[in-house]
């Protein structure tokens, strides 16, 4: 009897087809018959949908809640518009990330998405900090699935036409195959795409829905690692981690004017001091883009050098694999700020011999968000 968590859409997965793997302790889809490269390509080509219910979804309610949420997060959620969506992260007292997570502005609450692996030390943690001058409940009865790709707007549009009018980070309230949804133009794989909250009495009925699209394919998770890899974004608990500063993680993009040092509502949150000084004098060690040269990937582990003759370590590799769409290995890693130049060729140790990569720009194949 296996004591994993099923998601809503875990029996159409397996009528699907799928090849189902334990994951952040959930049962969930590696990969369906098309199998993990074509399901990439489709994707990239047209559209693919992804059950991503495994996440934790999260109101924050009350007067204060951007006010109280800043406490955590160093980002600006005061500011956030109405029905606009943004990326932040949760940091420790050593500046550390304990989660990146995805936040809204719905009006009377902040809606939190937070990774699977962290929900529960995530919600805890919201809670003990901000309650009870604000309310935070778990969302334990919606689904949420993602639909991503080119073709993303023009299949979802066919449930509800505003969906064609959302940009990117939006947010909105939709109603899809007759369920209340909660959707945001977002997604973690590089591409135009939607994120959609659904209840879980519903997720099935519109998965299929959208499944009936000819331009839509059941995707897996491991399509999804190779599609938000090739697009530069972090999976927590290996490109980041609660030893990772938002500097080191080459995140600073995610931290407005206003939350800096100097600025209207700069620091405040857990590891302030430790963050701002690094943002002013630079971290230790840096999130690259690395590009292995010839055919064979260099994977999560694999530790970097200076010099194709080893010595001390400069780093190692975080993240890594095959990117079907730049038809190579590509690689992210966290090395010395010192040797993290752009251009750079450094050495990865792999299986006795010390090959080359280059240090590159992210994202290794070009965002196609709807700006």
């Amino acid at each position: 009897m296996s004591d994993l968590l099923e998601t809503p859409l875990h029996d159409l997965h397996v009528q699907l087809g799928a090849k189902m793997v334990p994951f952040a302790g959930y049962s969930m889809p590696v990969q369906f018959p098309l199998g993990v490269m074509k399901e990439h390509v489709h994707t990239r080509e047209k559209a693919g949908l992804f059950d991503v219910s495994h996440m934790g979804q999260v109101k924050v309610s009350g007067a204060m809640a951007a006010a109280a949420l800043e406490t955590l997060i160093p980002v600006d959620i005061e500011g956030l518009a109405e029905n606009r969506q943004r990326y932040g992260m949760l940091t420790n007292e050593q500046g550390g990330i304990m989660d990146d997570l995805m936040l809204a502005n719905r009006g009377d609450h902040i809606f939190v998405v937070v990774n699977a692996a962290c929900k529960g030390a995530d919600i805890a943690h919201m809670k003990a900090h901000l309650e009870p001058e604000v309310t935070v409940t778990e969302i334990a009865d919606r689904a949420l699935l993602a639909l991503q790709g080119p073709a993303s707007e023009a299949v979802l549009s066919t449930l509800d036409p505003r969906a064609a009018d959302m940009t990117f980070m939006d947010v909105a309230t939709l109603d899809l195959n007759g369920a209340e949804c909660w959707v945001s133009r977002s997604g973690y794989t590089g591409e135009d795409g939607y994120e959609i909250s659904v209840p879980n009495a519903d997720a099935v009925a519109l998965a299929e829905a959208l499944l009936a699209h000819e331009d839509v394919e059941a995707i897996g998770l491991g399509a999804r690692d190779s599609l938000r890899l090739e697009g530069g974004l972090c999976l927590y608990g290996h490109d980041i981690d609660t030893s990772t500063t938002p500097v080191e993680g080459a995140l600073t993009w995610a931290i407005q004017k206003v939350r800096r040092s100097g600025n209207a509502r700069a620091g405040g949150f857990p590891g302030a001091d430790i963050i701002s000084v690094q943002m002013e004098n630079g971290a230790p060690r840096k999130r690259v883009g690395l590009l292995p040269e010839g055919r064979a990937p260099m994977r999560e582990g694999v530790e970097l050098f200076a010099t194709s003759e080893g010595g001390t370590s400069i780093g190692t590799i975080t993240s890594g694999g095959f990117g079907p769409t730049v038809a190579g290995p590509v690689a992210m890693g966290l090395i010395s700020a010192d040797h993290s130049k752009l251009g750079a060729t450094i050495y990865g140790e792999l299986r006795g011999k010390r090959l080359p990569l280059t240090i590159t720009k992210m994202p290794f194949t070009p965002a196609n968000f709807k700006r």
